[in-house]
């Protein structure tokens, strides 16, 4: 059977209606990835220290953020894409001064996570 073109309203995916925050799994459309849209204005805030059992593709949208891949630690900034790799513990945090907007792709059809911390 061959796959369909889907569209996913915004309303389906967004927590708000003008802030990049939500989240969708790929296994609703039959697709092996996975969406994570993340904002916050507040700085040194990020998601926890966790990892997952598949790779992660991270795109900096706006704003700068500090990453911990592994034992690596760097900065990362607008246009800026970043490779996780399965099973690496991983998380980032806004540097500020401005907002942090994060697209983060999860290579699965369905959410798995690990939290370390």
């Amino acid at each position: 059977m061959q796959k369909q073109a889907a569209i996913l309203e915004r309303k389906e995916w967004a927590e708000k209606p003008d802030v990049w925050q939500g989240e969708f799994e790929g296994r609703h459309f039959g697709t092996n990835a996975s969406v994570m849209f993340y904002t916050t204005d507040k700085i040194g805030h990020g998601p926890r220290l966790h990892k997952h059992p598949y790779d992660e593709i991270f795109i900096v949208r706006q704003g700068r953020a500090l990453f911990t891949v592994g034992d690596q630690q760097f900065e990362a900034s607008v246009g800026q894409i970043i490779f996780g790799p399965a099973n690496i513990p991983n998380n980032y945090k806004n540097l500020g001064p401005e907002p942090l907007e994060m697209t983060d792709i999860h290579v699965t059809d369905k959410f798995e996570q690990e939290n370390l911390d």
